[in-house]
């Protein structure tokens, strides 16, 4: 079973994939940080479908829910820090390799890279679509080490 390194690796090499096609294509011009910042998003999306085990996926998302839900109650925005905690519980309802891994939890999860910004800041989704591809990308990178899909 790969470990997180390797789905580190992969996630990147799937993104970088598809990156080099949309540059090539003329599809899509990030600047570099922009690309750094869709590879740090490719690998979230690929550790992501481990969080519902002990590993090093799982303490990082939820060290940064943790440290997120404090800002959010802090700000006094407490129905956003609710949903956050809720949707924290989640993976702990399902079994490794359960529903974490799956094709529509590749689709669905992600969307929070879309829906964060709109929902929070006010912000268009246009901007962060080129982040959720980047972040599903590194999710189906997942599944497939893992052939799951």
């Amino acid at each position: 079973m790969p470990g997180f390194k390797t789905h580190m690796v992969g996630a990147v090499a799937v993104s970088a994939a598809a990156l080099g096609a949309t540059i090539w294509l003329g599809l899509y011009q990030p600047n570099f940080e922009t690309m750094i910042c869709l590879g740090l998003f490719s690998i979230l999306g690929g550790l992501f479908p481990d969080v519902d085990t002990d590993s090093k996926g799982r303490r990082f998302f939820y060290g940064a829910a943790l440290v997120v839900d404090a800002i959010l109650i802090f700000r006094q925005q407490y129905r956003y820090a609710s949903v956050l905690g809720f949707c924290a519980l989640l993976p702990a309802i399902g079994s490794h390799r359960g529903w974490t891994h799956s094709w529509w939890a590749a689709l669905l999860i992600p969307s929070s890279v879309l829906l964060a910004p709109m929902l929070l800041l006010g912000l268009p989704w246009k901007p962060f679509f080129p982040y959720y591809l980047a972040t599903v990308l590194g999710y189906f990178s997942h599944l497939l080490l893992d052939r799951k899909f």
